[in-house]
């Protein structure tokens, strides 16, 4: 007796890798960028090597985590010339 469901076993809809580094370029954007960044690139790498599904996902990883790792160096910039990050509680 086989199941209806035995087909799809073993078939991969999308490729793992690229979804995470997906969505950690997405969340590297708002957070984290130094740590989230090259994650996303790395894993959009191997993701794009390792299966041609998800490819644009992949690319897209890369790119968002090019864009984490940059903005993160523009911040440190801009809060190097200003005298460095504070924060002022109360009044």
């Amino acid at each position: 007796m086989t199941s209806q469901y035995a087909s799809t076993r073993g078939k991969s809809q999308t490729n793992g890798l690229a979804v995470a580094g997906l969505t950690c370029g997405i969340i590297g954007v708002f957070f984290f960028q130094f740590i989230l960044g090259p994650l996303a690139i790395i894993f959009g790498a191997v993701g794009r090597r390792n299966s041609s599904k998800g490819r644009g996902m992949a690319t897209a990883a890369i790119v968002l985590g090019v864009i984490d790792v940059l903005l993160f160096v523009v911040l440190m910039v801009v809060a190097s010339q200003s005298g460095g990050f504070t924060w002022y509680v109360g009044s």
